[in-house]
């Protein structure tokens, strides 16, 4: 079968490119294992299918009306919209469709726990527990990262800091270009609000002046 025959590859444009368009950005705001492309083709042509149906009334409208011949440019345009825009707004569509209240309730949460924290990319104070018992602390910010679930689960803290005998935060370690975690020797993650350990007792002080 020759792929590039002109038919075969309008065929494949348009019944394919919309569908993995789809499903590459939804794959990007849910992050999951690695799938072989391979397999996804026949979920690429169901949503490419799922788009034409969406866009069925302006594509009928725009084929009924002289705009191919009056106006190419708009005419490209709106095809350009048709296969490589539209699945992108269906994907930002669906995630916020999937997040409702109401759909959570009936159907489960599309991503998991580590995507659903950090994917909210807000600042912690974290301590992670490793499996033997070991306690490393950090300032979670704009420096940090943390892998998605797709891949090897692992942890970027910015800034590395001495855990007292009591759990909190003592200092920050001197000369420190922060901490990389590998997720596999880890057994628990706890969050704090990102203050820093010496506000809360200038809070207290200022409040008994």
């Amino acid at each position: 079968m020759d792929i590039w025959d002109q038919n075969k590859l309008l065929l494949f444009i348009a019944f394919v490119i919309p569908g993995f368009i789809g499903l590459k950005v939804y794959e990007l705001l849910f992050p999951g294992p690695p799938r072989d492309s391979s397999k996804q083709v026949i979920d690429a042509i169901a949503i490419s299918c799922f788009n034409y149906a969406l866009l069925l009334w302006p594509i009928t409208a725009i084929e009924s009306s002289p705009l191919r011949l009056s106006n190419p440019a708009a005419y490209s345009a709106f095809y350009v919209f048709v296969l490589l825009l539209a699945p992108i707004i269906w994907a930002f569509a669906y995630k916020w469709f999937r997040l409702q209240p109401f759909i959570q309730k009936i159907l489960p949460h599309p991503g998991n726990p580590w995507d659903y924290v950090f994917g909210n990319l807000r600042p912690y104070w974290i301590v992670v527990t490793l499996k033997d018992g070991t306690k490393l602390g950090g300032k979670y910010d704009s420096l940090s990262l943390s892998s998605t679930s797709g891949t090897t689960e692992r942890l970027f803290l910015e800034e590395a800091w001495i855990i007292n005998d009591k759990g909190g935060f003592e200092r920050k370690k001197n000369n420190t270009a922060g901490t990389l975690i590998m997720c596999h020797d880890v057994s628990s993650v706890e969050f704090f609000h990102l203050t820093y350990p010496h506000d809360n007792e200038q809070s207290k002080q200022e409040n008994q002046a």
